[in-house]
């Protein structure tokens, strides 16, 4: 299908935060044309009036656990460690690769309404989620999780060769829960794996106070310090959280070029801490944004987690002037794209994927236009997207859904789970 934008601002994420007066046309899943409005003779299957609205980058949730929906609002108002291990992990135990598909197709309707094109999932039956969003036309990046509870290394790696190679929509990174959920065994030989296939590592790690302590008692080290000297590592990859990090342990980030994904809302509710954002960025380190799962956030809203992600730091830092916007912005589309390894996602250019976002203006949040990409990091709001298009294809538009099934079946479905859990 080939679609054309026209009338409207363009703001393509390639050099800078900023937007041009223009047109963008779709040619199947890939961006054909972006720029200056111009005659052409081509035929469209559809035209799409901006009527001066805004087009960009969808966001990219870097830090996902979509299944999650079920937990939502369920065992709030507790400490990380008592949260996951009496509450979280008993009910999940409970969960059935057909309960996945349900509660994974529930949150992707909420990332649409939210702008976000893609996401970064660690969570049960990956094979299964994989097929979930295929169905959606829905972008995933599946995270591996293995840890000493559940799973095994050789599983994680035929997953991952499997889903590296099963859609257009789906990839895999390699990967592991969290340092305090895996024996040493386990973490050597997930190093050695990746070691030998040149494979970044992505897991959680800092998130609690609590947890880091612990590993500094049973260890001497920070998890940050421990897992690099078990060469986890060498080749990249990213850290979720990152809340209770040493001096040591952002120079060891930025040696190894790892990302952070920050998750603040999720920090915040869980009492975690603020992660050191600006510490991170002002060494070069890279950064993206997540949302965490709806169990521990509970709002699947990048607008709530982007105001966040800069207005924490200017109250731990004491200083308006850091974490702009504008980067903000950028840690959100491209920052999100590259962490989860899209480099065909993070910009809107010619042969770049059509995964894109249409922001309404003419709402009164929006207005006056004194600066518009700092308004949709300070007062913008999920109620400001119009349209959301996955690999050239609108899943939403207007408050309508166009996944496949019918929004009031997946609500339907999700409440009969949760009842049958308790």
């Amino acid at each position: 299908m080939r679609i054309r934008f026209y009338n409207g601002k363009i703001c393509t994420m390639e050099k800078d935060v900023n937007y041009i007066e223009g047109e963008l046309w779709t040619n199947e899943s890939y961006v054909e044309y972006v720029g200056k409005a111009k005659p052409s003779s081509k035929v469209f299957d559809r035209e799409i009036n901006l009527n001066g609205n805004l087009l960009m980058p969808g966001f990219k949730n870097a830090h996902t656990h979509s299944a999650m929906t079920f937990l939502r609002s369920f065992a709030d108002d507790m400490p990380l460690l008592d949260w996951l291990h009496k509450q979280v992990f008993p009910m999940e135990a409970k969960l059935t690769v057909d309960d996945v598909y349900w509660l994974n197709k529930l949150a992707i309707m909420e990332y649409l309404t939210s702008g976000i094109t893609a996401n970064f999932d660690m969570y049960f039956y990956p094979r299964d989620i994989a097929k979930t969003s295929v169905e959606c036309g829905f972008r995933t990046v599946l995270c591996g999780s293995v840890n000493s509870y559940g799973g095994s290394v050789e599983q994680e790696l035929a997953d991952y060769e499997y889903l590296n190679n099963y859609n257009e929509l789906i990839s895999a990174q390699f990967g592991f829960h969290a340092e305090y959920t895996c024996k040493l065994s386990l973490l050597e030989q997930l190093a050695a794996e990746a070691n030998k296939r040149k494979l970044p590592v992505y897991f959680h790690s800092s998130e609690s106070r609590a947890e880091t302590e612990r590993c500094i008692e049973r260890t001497g080290m920070t998890p940050t310090v421990y897992l690099n000297s078990l060469g986890m590592l060498n080749n990249g990859g990213g850290c979720f959280h990152g809340v209770h990090l040493t001096e040591q342990d952002m120079d060891i980030l930025k040696e190894k070029n790892m990302w952070v994904i920050t998750n603040p809302s999720s920090n915040l509710k869980l009492a975690s801490g603020i992660a050191p954002l600006e510490k991170l960025r002002k060494r070069g380190v890279s950064l993206a944004i997540g949302t965490d799962g709806p169990a521990s956030n509970n709002c699947l809203d990048f607008f709530r987690e982007m105001f966040l992600t800069t207005a924490l730091q200017k109250i731990s830092c004491d200083d308006v002037a850091v974490m702009d916007a504008n980067h903000v912005l950028h840690m959100a589309t491209v920052g999100g794209a590259l962490a989860m390894g899209l480099t065909d996602c993070d910009t809107l250019a010619v042969g770049k994927k059509a995964d894109l976002i249409v922001i309404d203006l003419m709402q009164p949040n929006m207005q006056p236009i004194n600066n518009l990409m700092k308004n949709i990091v300070y007062s913008g709001s999920k109620l400001n997207v119009k349209l959301t298009m996955v690999n050239g294809k609108v899943l939403y538009e207007e408050g309508r859904f166009y996944i496949g099934t019918e929004a009031e079946e997946v609500y339907a479905h999700a409440n009969e789970i949760i009842a049958a859990k308790r």
